[in-house]
């Protein structure tokens, strides 16, 4: 990679001077800010593999696990799917697979197995096939007539011994789906939509699924040579606007942990596939951000996708032996810390000792929370880096920053290199809720400019001029046109249907 750039003629600069032409260009000039390197890479699993990149249904993109802010009694957990939903991609608008299974999983006891599986099951419904129509009018609920594709779900709750299933009972039945969000005609409420999709189960426990507003933000320039070779690009969240297919699980913490003494639990998420011969495969997997991003070497990430933390011995050395601050060092001039990285392998694969680390843990990948401590009244972006252990690697909450803090501790936090690296993008571009499910509403399919002329309540039917301008295009001979050629379809409309009238008066009179 490094060869690639020297033969493109990118220039290198010291850091200072980089430093210097990056927050001059982008405005990035803020406090604490000492270096603005490349982050690290594609959102947290945003298309990170060959085979799963063709295949968005069944993409997992990122997974979030964290006390209750509300409710501290309880876990939240939330798994997205389907990445870079554009809002207005319809007619056929964004579903969950019904040949897949969507599993949260959970190893109370660290021994890198679960011990707990929800998963979760689709269906999908059409009322009427002999349209084209997502919605064949304006959506009140979810059980509106208007709304012609439906999906229901159901949950299994799978309790397993040494990958063993010892007990599976159903948790919930047909459960109706948040749909995705059209646009302001068709969903006039959408809010109101989404809180119908709040279903509360028996055990106590919450669910919800559906479109969300996609919570993670970062700056995917990374791959125009990183930042553009000279830190020009950065501080755009890339994935502003798109929306994410979201399911949300909040269960009694009782209910998941091993004991009150024993109160961290390892989390990860997976898609299973079902082939043409009825059985499923393990597609997707995901727990904590970004290691099959930049992690995994291209040849390990479509099998690491279709593997179970136990066996993730097979890639120790991609985390002890990391690419990424190689890459950095010779770009950008910042010395790689020296290998092995254990450090990266106490916090990516066993938990923070006295903070998320089990007793007696096996290395593996997953996100470990330790349910046992509060979430903080003013949660801080970087987590634990800045004294909040509450955040991220401490589980992961929507707000917290994985691109700057991983950053920051695979450039050697952790070994007493102090830094202060990210991408700029420090924060998501819509709030998140305060109550479950917490994601953010999704970005409806009708955003962006009205037509010139128009406003919300102006019918542009009723307008032949400048109203069928589109927003922002000059007026004029554009305009003169535009209305001259409704003009002449009306009178052409009307010379034909007196044309027809006559025929048939003349045809009428020749048959007497």
């Amino acid at each position: 990679m490094t060869t690639t750039i020297s033969k493109g003629g990118a220039r290198r600069r010291s850091i200072a001077t980089m430093i210097c032409g990056a927050l001059a260009a982008g405005g990035l000039a803020a406090a604490g800010v000492t270096a603005l390197v490349p982050g690290t890479a594609a959102a947290s699993s945003h298309r990170e593999a060959p085979l799963i990149s063709g295949t968005p249904q069944f993409d997992n993109t990122d997974l979030y696990a964290f006390v209750s802010p509300d409710k501290k009694d309880t876990t939240t957990i939330v798994a997205n799917w389907i990445p870079f939903e554009e809002p207005g991609g319809g007619p056929n608008f964004y579903q969950f697979a019904e040949d897949a299974q969507y599993d949260l999983h959970i190893d109370n006891d660290g021994d890198a197995q679960d011990d707990l599986l929800f998963r979760y099951t689709f269906k999908t419904h059409v009322k009427n096939k002999k349209t084209f129509l997502y919605n064949t009018g304006a959506v009140d609920s979810l059980y509106d007539p208007d709304l012609n594709v439906t999906q229901t779900y159901d949950i299994e709750l799978i309790k397993l011994k040494n990958k063993h299933e010892m007990y599976k009972t159903k948790i919930a039945d047909d459960v109706p789906v948040a749909p995705s969000n059209v646009g302001k005609a068709s969903m006039p409420n959408y809010k109101k939509l989404r809180d119908q999709a709040i279903h509360k189960l028996t055990n106590g426990s919450t669910t919800f699924a559906g479109q969300a507003d996609d919570p993670f933000f970062a700056d995917l320039r990374v791959f125009d040579l990183l930042y553009g070779g000279n830190l020009s690009e950065v501080g755009n969240d890339t994935l502003k606007g798109y929306n994410v297919n979201s399911i949300a699980l909040q269960v009694p913490t009782h209910m998941i942990v091993q004991s009150s003494k024993q109160p961290v639990v390892g989390i990860w998420s997976t898609t299973q596939r079902k082939n043409a011969s009825g059985y499923y495969s393990q597609v997707s997997r995901l727990g904590m951000p970004l290691v099959n991003e930049v992690v995994n070497p291209i040849k390990d990430k479509d099998k690491f996708n279709a593997s179970s933390p136990y066996g993730d011995a097979q890639f120790l050395k991609n985390v002890t032996n990391p690419e990424l601050p190689k890459l950095i060092e010779a770009i950008y001039k910042i010395p790689a810390p020296k290998e092995p990285r254990n450090d990266l392998v106490d916090v990516f694969l066993k938990g923070v000792k006295g903070l998320n680390q089990p007793p007696y843990v096996t290395p593996a990948e997953e996100l470990r929370l330790n349910t046992s401590i509060a979430p903080s009244a003013h949660p801080k972006r970087l987590g634990v880096l800045d004294g909040d252990t509450a955040g991220f690697p401490n589980g992961r909450r929507l707000t917290d920053d994985v691109i700057d803090a991983s950053l920051q501790v695979v450039e050697g936090e952790l070994l007493g290199a102090k830094n202060d690296l990210g991408d700029a993008v420090d924060k998501n571009d819509k709030n998140f809720e305060k109550y479950f499910p917490y994601v953010a509403l999704p970005t409806e399919g009708s955003r962006g400019p009205l037509a010139k002329g128009t406003t919300g309540t102006n019918d542009v039917r009723s307008q032949l001029g400048d109203a069928l301008q589109p927003a922002g295009t000059s007026g004029g001979t554009d305009t003169m046109l535009i209305a001259g050629s409704a003009a002449a379809g009306a009178a052409g409309f009307l010379l034909l249907t007196a044309g027809f009238v006559w025929w048939r008066r003349n045809m009428g009179n020749r048959a007497y």
